[in-house]
Parts: C-alpha cells; structure tokens; sequence
C-alpha cells in the first residue's frame, strides 16, 4: 500500500506540529511507501521509503504558488501513491477531489475539529472516509467518519525514572490563545496562592501573533504569581522535548472547553501526570473527579489541592491506571494500526 500524506507541515523541532514527523516514521513502517506532501518544510529525518514535498511556505512563496506546486505535485507523482490521505486541511480535498477521483484514489480526510464551515462540509461530502478522535468533533456522527486513536508516542512519553516529580507541580503545555484558558487556571492559581496553598506553575507554549493580545492579559494577571516565585513562562519547546516536562510534574492541566480532544492530555497521561481537564469528551479517559467545570477557576482550584492532597500510593495508581489506558486506547502504533486497516479496506486491490 503507498499513500500520498498531505499536511500543514513537516518539522521535527515544530512545537505544535512536530507529533506529524512521529507519525510518519511508525506509518513508514506498515506503507511500501509514503509522498508526504507539507505546506511548509523544516528540518526533518525521515526512513527512505518517505518522500517529502513542501508547496513552499518556508520560500516565501505566493499562494497561487502553492496551488501550482500542488497540482504539479499530486499528478508528477501520481504513480507512486494508491491513496490519499489529507491531516486537517478540508482545502486539500476540494482542491484535489476531481483528479484523484478519475483516477480511481480514495481519499480519507482527518478532521478532529468541533466546528467547521463550507470547506469543511463540502470536503466531507467528496471524501471517502473522515477520521476524528474527539466523539464531540463535527465530523462526528456520519455515515462515513470513523473514530480513530489520538496517535500519541508512548514510547516517546512515559515516565521518566531518572526524573523526579517536584512537589506540588502544575504544568500546562501548548500556545497560548485564548481557547486554552490560561486566564482561567491564573485565577484559580491566585486562589490557591491567597490559600497559602504550596505549589509552582510551568506554563510552556507562546501565543501566535494574532493572540499577542491575550499574552499581554494573562501575562500582567500572572505578576503576582511570578513576583513570588509560583510561576514562570517558558516559551515553546518542541515535541521532543515535552516528555520531560510531563515528567517532571505532578499535574497538568488543560482547559480548552467541550468537546475538544486535545492531544498533550494523552501524552500527559501517558507520562504520569495526573490530568485535569475541562472537556468532556475525556469522560472515557479521566473520572468525573478530574474534570472541572469550564470557566470555574474556584472549581478548578478544588481540584488541585485535591490532587495534592492524594498520598504517595494513590497517585502513583492513577499515573499507572491513565498510562495503561493511554497506551491501550491512544497510542501511535494502535492508530498505525487502524490506518492501515482503513486504507486496505479502501483500496483492496492494493495490498
């Protein structure tokens, strides 16, 4: 089976999108061979039998540039590949749908957003299949979505031994934007402090440009914290990077709101980190306990302290419990898995 993978990007250092370079190295191994096709290249160290194209982002090229890259790209190589399988972008689909159909290539369409618009709707009408990991997600619930695995490392996140979790640790892993809430665990943060509550904030991630704004907010809302020591913002790291954060800390905690399937609450899991989450769509994953009310940061504070107040055994149970069930229900090789399944099942004459 070979498949054309298209993407945003492809960047092994990315600290949002770097998972995609993991990806690529476990599906090279079950695909005779994979064109991955990226609107943006970085650096990248990828098995021979995976093949990478940029449309030219990283050149500055203009966007009818990208479009003639692409269509360049997909029919250049269209005797290397037997399907198509487009990661997040519904443009792609609309873009490629006509060729790819007379020329008998199923597409399948990941798309794990809760909202979508007509670019969205329409690429799920032209495509064969549309996976998603969130039950909350639009795609959710038609005739021809399937829910997939997160696809997290877990080999890459796990705890780690020669770490040791520092006391009373709260981290939070991913940009800063407002859809992440980090007003909200500030303000719950502020509680405990009033509390005289013992704890350290990690807050890992930048915000992008368009949300410089809200950084500026919570960054002159986190004084206090930071004046006295509590909290520090770190910046990005990349994805390989990240385990050691998860495993350095006793909690994390993500607050993007209902529905949303955010993937660092599967790698914190999986490194041993108790989660608390504001989304339900973990109801499967984490106990009601461990989900806080969305814009609560009182309810949110409750919850820390209570995980703080967990002794030695109990925490160390509920690290083991969400890491046996990360690596049994989210990991990467159980998404490689059900990939190829799809993709055979699509596409029998190309086993």
């Amino acid at each position: 089976m070979r498949i054309l993978f298209i993407t945003q990007k492809i960047d092994k250092r990315d600290a949002v999108l770097g998972f995609v370079h993991g990806w690529l190295h476990a599906f090279s191994r079950c695909f005779e061979k994979i064109t991955a096709v990226c609107l943006e290249k970085g650096e990248y160290d990828l098995p021979t039998n995976v093949e990478v194209f940029s449309l030219g982002k990283e050149k500055k090229v203009s966007r009818l540039g990208y479009l003639l890259n692409f269509y360049k790209i997909i029919w250049r190589e269209r005797k290397k590949y037997d399907a198509v399988f487009v990661h997040m972008n519904p443009e792609y689909v609309i873009l490629g749908w006509l060729f790819w159909k007379l020329s008998g290539k199923k597409v399948v369409l990941w798309y794990n957003h809760t909202f979508g618009d007509w670019r969205a709707r329409l690429a799920f009408l032209l495509a064969d299949t549309i996976c998603h990991t969130s039950p909350y997600a639009f795609s959710a619930g038609r005739k021809e979505s399937v829910r997939m695995p997160a696809g997290v490392d877990t080999d890459l996140f796990e705890a780690r031994g020669s770490l040791s979790r520092k006391e009373n640790s709260i981290l939070s892993l991913g940009r800063i934007s407002p859809v992440k809430k980090i007003d909200i665990l500030l303000q719950a943060c502020l509680l405990l402090q009033k509390e005289a509550v013992s704890f350290f904030l990690d807050i890992v991630g930048k915000a992008p440009e368009h949300d410089s704004l809200y950084e500026r907010k919570v960054k002159e809302l986190a004084l206090p914290l930071l004046s006295s020591g509590k909290a520090v913002f770190r910046g990005e790291v990349s994805n390989s990077e990240a385990p050691k954060l998860f495993s350095e800390s006793v909690i994390s905690i993500n607050l993007t709101p209902k529905g949303n399937y955010d993937k660092t609450v599967i790698e914190a899991m999986a490194s041993g980190a108790i989660p608390i989450v504001s989304s339900i769509a973990f109801k499967e994953l984490i106990p009601d306990e461990l989900i806080c009310k969305e814009n609560d940061p009182k309810d949110l504070a409750e919850k820390i302290k209570m995980v703080f107040g967990w002794g030695d055994e109990r925490r160390r149970n509920a690290a083991a419990a969400f890491r046996r069930l990360a690596t049994e229900r989210e990991s990467l090789s159980k998404l490689t898995e059900k990939l190829v399944e799809l993709f055979e099942n699509l596409t029998p004459h190309s086993r």
